[in-house]
């Protein structure tokens, strides 16, 4: 479970290198994902027992049922860490799997976790755009919060058609709508104000990061703004799918009150020292989170606009 021919991680960049990232999105997503990847899964409170089986499974039943599970092959585009793959396979919806990430230390991570869990999966550094694999290769393409971070949207999407067996299902989740990118962004901006000036007062000194710490994270947050180059409106995404050549294409959103809070308190907790968050704080980030997410689904997605929701998943199939 190794790639072959595959450049190796570079999780060290150099100053030079990261200047360059501001002008190539593409280099960008490299050198920011190469550096993440080793602390990716504690970062996000990503993990492989069934709390998020049972999101992972949840989030692709929502938006594409669970007619033709399980599906014997499928690929993950921008796979990161492999989370939604590996999860999506521990939960019965795929046998066999294949991870694909523009950052080869993601792509190593994914192996690892693969074969700590014992899934069959194999993996390569891949660009969206070009995806290295044969046509009607796959059942199946998914990927989680990764079209945000493609160029060239509509050529993934053919992309994606390509290698899909005829009449194969995509499913991509976790992608941020115009609205609430807008909203999101504004109140991690303030709370990171608040937190790390708040902070510096005596009393709280304690909770306060050291500087430096503050300084890489400032930076790692500019060289995401860079990463994160699209937002979209749920109707649009749709038209791109159906404009590669997609059938059945069908977008739904999700988490409204869950992103108002969620958004601050993952912003609060990368601002403050790791020992402070405490197993008690995260269970009740962990709970609040549950149910204002059952709030959205059961009352907020009946009575607004799914333009307002923070995330948006679409589907589509390849014709047969």
């Amino acid at each position: 479970m190794t790639q072959v021919n595959d450049p190796a991680p570079n999780p060290h960049a150099t100053a030079e290198e990261v200047k360059a990232a501001f002008g190539d999105p593409k280099l960008a997503n490299v050198l920011y994902h190469d550096w993440e990847a080793g602390t990716y899964d504690e970062k996000w409170s990503i993990s492989y027992d069934e709390r998020c089986i049972s999101y992972a499974t949840d989030v692709f039943n929502a938006v594409a049922g669970e007619d033709g599970q399980p599906y014997p092959t499928a690929m993950e585009l921008g796979s990161g860490t492999g989370f939604f793959l590996l999860n999506l396979m521990q939960g019965g919806v795929i046998k066999k799997g294949s991870v694909t990430d523009l950052s080869p230390g993601m792509v190593q991570v994914a192996l690892r976790n693969a074969e700590n869990l014992g899934l069959d999966v194999d993996g390569r550094v891949a660009d969206a755009e070009r995806i290295p694999y044969e046509d009607n290769s796959f059942d199946l393409v998914v990927g989680h919060a990764v079209l945000h971070h493609i160029p060239d949207v509509r050529a993934a999407f053919a992309e994606v058609l390509r290698v899909l067996k005829p009449g194969g299902r995509f499913v991509f989740a976790g992608e941020p709508t115009k609205v609430g990118d807008f909203y999101a962004r504004k109140l991690g901006q303030i709370t990171w104000y608040l937190t790390t000036n708040l902070t510096k007062l005596p009393v709280l000194n304690g909770w306060r990061r050291p500087q430096e710490e503050l300084d890489e994270s400032s930076r790692a947050a500019a060289l995401e703004a860079v990463v994160d180059i699209h937002t979209f409106d749920p109707s649009d995404l749709e038209s791109m799918a159906r404009g590669a050549g997609a059938q059945d294409v069908r977008a739904v959103t999700e988490e409204f009150a869950a992103a108002l809070a969620g958004w601050p308190i993952r912003t609060f907790e990368a601002a403050v020292p790791q020992e402070k968050l405490t197993l008690r704080w995260r269970l009740f980030a962990y709970r609040l989170w549950l149910r204002l997410s059952a709030l959205d689904k059961k009352l907020l997605a009946k009575v607004l606009p799914r333009e307002l929701f923070y995330n948006v998943m679409i589907t589509g199939t390849k014709r047969p």
